[in-house]
């Protein structure tokens, strides 16, 4: 019966993509490659989401299909595959494999479940708040895959290194991946999509546009999304849900903790160097223009290789550490950048956009709950910095076609640009990486994305007046 239900998913996908090929509308998307786009995200968002085959399998979809169905230059879907950013994840993978092997993971665990405590609701909290807070003013991608492998750490630990079967540490790693996404849309440093935001608008006014400006005017918005976010993943969660055994245990676990070992300290530092240059790259930019996060992290993931125990052997061999890095993890990232490779150069974007323009919009709460839902959706299968490359301008060419002030539509447009829920693409590939299921990611993310688009629909249809106050062109 299984074999049976899971041939059923392998067919399924191909399918779905004919069906997109052929049956979706000439008039909307005229060209074979850009219904056969559609295609293939319809083709893996099904197999991520039902598993018939690894996610990681899923992710060469693309180069598999173009290969096939042309739809865009090879070279520009094969180079998602070796992006800066899969670089940022293998280091980093690599670097928590010397974690592993000098007994720091055990260490940072214990101490974090001594300090945050065995509350479920409070390791949740904690790990929402440190990680908007950081991707406020970081690359949501560093912030995520330095946060992400601490938090696996403390899981496996307690025995919950089996991400798939335990919901608690799927709750944990998807919350990261929420609060990563949440945090870009603090201030125009969350992300390049922000910058791109940003560019528009000064753009439109003729003036330099104060950061202080943009996080005075989402205040409200914050506040509200963080609100949803906490309760959405905490509404199952009860106030006597705890992971492990108590914090007594854990005190005294953490007590019994031999002296740090000089390999444990290397290892420590290590990470900390890696995450202090990735953290602080405004610092050295210009002194060091190469040095991007990701080189970092890869130059780091090299050192560990040099590092000898007190017997003169080494810590880290190659053939030992490459069964333990999480390579799904790359290659799920990549995949979905590879996706939204093949929907922007195949026009799919800017044909959603002339769809959307082609809608009679008169601004107000229909206008808003349109922006909100296409560049939310949007940014779910092609990543954030490119929903705003394509959504900011049409936003501006729509409003001003029917009169309005086109920066308070901007911010409307912002939200969506910023959030994305539903499949493993962009940041949320990370988690998948270490363990947690698409289907879940999905089952969750429509949810809460539903809620998000009404409730935001309806806040900023009332902040309407209070941007437009802050707002002139």
């Amino acid at each position: 019966m299984r074999n049976y239900k899971r041939l059923i998913h392998l067919l399924l996908g191909p399918v779905l993509f004919l069906l997109a090929c052929f049956l979706l509308p000439h008039a909307v998307l005229p060209t074979f490659a850009e219904r056969a786009a559609v295609g293939t995200v319809l083709w893996m968002a099904y197999w991520w989401v039902t598993g018939p085959v690894d996610y990681a399998v899923t992710a060469f979809l693309p180069i598999a299909i173009n290969a096939v169905v042309p739809m865009a230059e090879m070279k520009a879907i094969i180079s998602n595959y070796a992006d800066e950013t899969i670089l940022l994840l293998l280091g980093a993978s690599i670097i928590t494999v010397l974690w592993e092997n000098t007994g720091l993971d055990k260490r940072i665990a214990i101490t974090f479940l001594r300090l945050i405590g065995n509350s479920l609701r409070m390791q949740l909290v904690f790990w929402f708040a440190l990680s908007m807070v950081l991707s406020a003013v970081l690359p949501n991608a560093v912030v995520c895959a330095t946060i992400t492998p601490i938090a696996v750490s403390m899981l496996k630990y307690i025995g919950m290194d089996d991400v798939k079967n335990s919901k608690t540490a799927s709750k944990i790693l998807l919350m990261i991946a929420y609060a990563t996404g949440l945090g870009g849309l603090a201030s125009p440093l969350g992300g390049a999509m922000n910058l791109v935001t940003v560019e528009y608008i000064q753009q439109l006014t003729g003036k330099e546009y104060m950061y202080s400006s943009w996080v005075i005017r989402f205040l409200p918005v914050m506040l509200i999304l963080m609100l949803i976010n906490v309760v959405f993943i905490l509404r199952d969660v009860k106030k006597t849900d705890l992971l492990g055994g108590s914090s007594e245990y854990f005190a005294e676990q953490y007590r019994k903790l031999p002296k740090m070992s000089f390999e444990e300290k290397s290892a420590l530092v290590l990470f900390v160097v890696a995450t202090g240059l990735a953290f602080t790259r405004q610092l050295y930019q210009d002194i060091l223009p190469g040095l991007k996060p990701a080189y970092v992290f890869i130059i780091c993931a090299i050192i560990a290789f040099l590092f000898t125990n007190k017997e003169g052997k080494r810590i880290m061999v190659w053939k030992q550490v490459q069964g333990k890095i999480v390579w799904d993890l790359m290659y799920i990232f990549a995949g979905g950048l590879a996706l939204g490779s093949l929907i922007n150069a195949t026009g799919v974007a800017k044909a959603l956009g002339e769809v959307i323009s082609s809608f009679d919009m008169k601004g107000g709460f229909v206008t808003i709950l349109i922006i909100l839902t296409a560049t939310l959706l949007l940014s779910d299968v092609t990543s954030n910095t490119a929903t705003a490359a394509v959504a900011i301008p049409l936003v501006i060419s729509i409003t001003q076609g029917c009169g309005l002030n086109p920066i308070p539509y901007i911010y409307v447009a912002s939200i969506g640009v910023n959030l994305s829920y539903m499949l493993p693409t962009s940041i949320r590939a990370i988690p998948v990486g270490y363990g947690l299921e698409p289907k879940y990611m999905f089952r969750e993310g429509w949810k809460i994305s539903l809620i998000i688009i009404l409730v935001m629909s309806i806040i900023c249809t009332l902040l309407l007046k209070y941007w437009s106050t802050f707002s002139t062109v």
